[in-house]
């Protein structure tokens, strides 16, 4: 039964393997790109209808960053693509934009010959440092807060273009399992997706003595202050996949032993995109274009390309690149050099765009 539990913790530790203990970590900036001109960066609130009511007490108006391209204060008749850039585990947009250098790395894209566009960075930090970008009564529904909330204020707040050929959606590590969930359901929504070293993907490896230990000591949310990443972490995991409103405070199910442990190891095995992929291949087929990357020291990198097989596996157009690189070192060089220039190739930069 032990070794059974191990798998179904797995998702969690491929969270911890590659998360500091600390909610910022050292990039390397991209080079600056002489001639490059500002961005204007607003930090703004988007409500959240989808977040109404979760019972972690999750804030339901939301930090973005929202990066306006150089031109546009001075073409007040031009509409933009936009670009949502999802975060990872244990760090929120603020944290996010440093480490891919923003708005360092998009003026520098501009200036080597990308579109300009807008781009996004929603928060998604939750009560236990992040909300797998699931739907769940605990966490609320950050799956549609994102596909849902986040779109529709911006097409009603800029001068977006608003069809899904206009929208790219990107995200990294816990941001990269949220782009291949959230794309994978909401090709009406998003229409270029790129997918950079997602996280649980599917179960593999154990999580470490400390977690199963430290879970059956917190009772409170104070006892929570100090432990080991893995016993937050599978709280994190808990609340947004196996959520249960009648088992307060924290208003989830663990897999402990015992009763009850199977229906959470299979909840928590029903949210891994291996899992679900092959009931959303007609929508994944809808996308202009699919990128993957990942780094060759990222212990991400096999999950990363197995993804890469099922796309070809179904036929689905992708590109995937295993770059130099561990699970954060690039981040700046990837968004300067390659991920915008991706969008700016990909997505309908016309008023009128066909799908």
């Amino acid at each position: 039964m032990k070794k059974t539990l191990l798998g179904a913790l797995a998702s969690v530790s491929a969270l911890a393997a590659y998360v500091p203990a600390h909610a910022q970590v050292e990039t390397e900036a991209p080079p600056v790109v002489e001639g490059a001109q500002p961005v204007t960066v607003e930090r703004i609130k988007i409500h959240g209808a989808a977040l109404e009511g979760n019972l972690e007490g999750n804030a339901v108006d939301r930090d973005a960053l929202v990066f306006l391209p150089p031109s546009y204060e001075k073409a007040p008749n031009r509409r933009y693509p936009v670009v949502y850039a999802l975060h990872g585990f244990f760090i929120g947009a603020e944290q996010w934009s440093k480490e891919i250098h923003a708005p360092q790395a998009f003026e520098g894209a501009f200036a080597l010959g990308a579109k300009e566009m807008i781009v996004v960075l929603p928060d998604s930090k939750t009560l236990h440092n992040g909300s797998m970008y699931s739907s769940s009564v605990t966490t609320g529904d950050f799956e549609s807060y994102i596909a849902r909330d986040v779109v529709a204020y911006m097409d009603a707040h800029y001068r977006t273009l608003p069809a899904r050929e206009s929208r790219g959606l990107v995200g990294h590590s816990m941001g990269g399992y949220g782009a291949t969930r959230i794309g994978m359901k909401h090709a009406d929504v998003f229409g270029s997706l790129y997918v950079m070293s997602p996280c649980c993907l599917g179960a593999r490896g154990a999580p470490p003595k400390e977690a199963l230990e430290g879970l059956a000591k917190i009772k409170s949310r104070e006892d929570l202050a100090g432990q080991h990443f893995m016993v937050t972490a599978t709280f994190a995991v808990a609340a947004a996949w196996s959520p249960n409103p009648n088992n307060p405070p924290f208003f989830v199910d663990l897999p402990f032993e015992g009763e009850g442990q199977s229906e959470v190891i299979a909840k928590w095995a029903a949210n891994a995109p291996f899992a679900f992929i092959d009931q959303y291949i007609g929508n994944l087929k809808r996308y202009r274009a699919i990128a993957l990357d990942v780094g060759d020291q990222d212990g991400l990198r096999m999950d990363t390309a197995k993804l890469h097989q099922i796309l070809n596996a179904y036929g689905i157009e992708n590109t995937f690149e295993e770059y130099p690189g561990t699970h954060t070192s690039k981040l700046g060089e990837r968004f300067q050099n390659h991920v915008l220039k991706f969008f700016s190739e990909t997505l309908c930069f016309e008023e009128r765009c066909g799908s």
